[in-house]
């Protein structure tokens, strides 16, 4: 069963950001000591403290902020269409996460150094985010790809035949109640501000508070595609694609007819492929 505020969803998210949390800051601690250690061995003239608290100020800020990547791909995976909008949206959040973080350990830095009486020579902090952006981009390339590979192994994405042992199911809660629909009979979803509606293959049309993406994480395993920043549309019940004009199409699922955008050309090529 699946639901957006079932237990089991988010009990597999809990499990997910935990493991990731904690192989993120063991994977940080390890690069530290070994940093610290190799400069003491090479420049054995450097007072042990100055080394060990210019290592930790920056272990320290990187653990404080690694949620941010974890919210990101929470919010947007590394395969959602399409990929060239994902990548370069990534590649932004990557240069605002090395910015905070290189302020916040020089920050950190300055206050230490001021504290144990020995001025923090700074120098240009142009020249100290170029030169963090550079080790960031690695850093932050690997943590989101093995956030998003074990993300994808505990949420079950890698096995999907375990779900054909019987029909499967989403938990809509509706307000006070709660609608439990086979997830063959979602036609598709859109957004209503806040909230999200479902259309049903019977005609109902309840209303969830959630965001259309995280709706689109946990529907995507059962087939369904986005079409259009407010649609998503279950790609079994569509029965016809109709061209509008201008690269735009009318999808139509039994009495439903939602947009597809040209923004989104994946979409139409699965469409179109079945």
């Amino acid at each position: 069963m699946t639901s957006g505020a079932a237990r089991g969803t988010n009990g597999a998210e809990r499990r997910a950001f935990w493991i990731c949390m904690a192989g993120a800051v063991l994977f940080i601690a390890a690069i530290n000591v070994v940093n610290a250690l190799s400069w003491m061995q090479e420049e054995p003239d450097v007072a042990p403290w100055v080394v060990w608290v210019t290592e930790c100020s920056s272990s320290l800020v990187s653990v404080a902020l690694i949620w941010i990547p974890w919210l990101v791909l929470v919010r947007l995976p590394l395969d959602r269409p399409p990929l060239w909008r994902t990548l370069a949206i990534h590649a932004a959040v990557l240069v605002a996460f090395s910015a905070v973080r290189v302020t916040g350990f020089m920050s950190l830095r300055v206050v230490i150094f001021e504290a144990l009486g020995r001025p923090y020579e700074i120098g240009s902090w142009l020249d100290r985010y170029v030169y963090e952006l550079r080790k960031d981009a690695v850093y932050y390339t690997m943590v989101m790809v093995c956030f998003w590979l074990v993300r994808e192994r505990i949420l079950g994405r890698s096995t999907p035949a375990a779900s054909k042992a019987e029909p499967a199911t989403f938990d809509i809660r509706d307000g006070a109640k709660l609608v439990r629909a086979a997830v063959s009979d979602i036609l598709a979803v859109s957004s209503a501000g806040n909230y999200a509606e479902f259309h049903l293959a019977d005609g109902r049309k309840p209303l969830m508070r959630a965001s259309l993406a995280s709706l689109e994480t946990k529907l995507a395993q059962h087939g369904f595609v986005r079409t259009h920043r407010s649609w998503l549309v279950n790609a079994a019940r569509v029965t016809e694609l109709k061209h509008e004009g201008s690269g735009d199409y009318a999808v139509t699922l039994g009495g439903v007819v939602a947009p597809l955008s040209r923004r989104f050309p994946d979409a139409l090529a699965r469409l179109r492929g079945g």
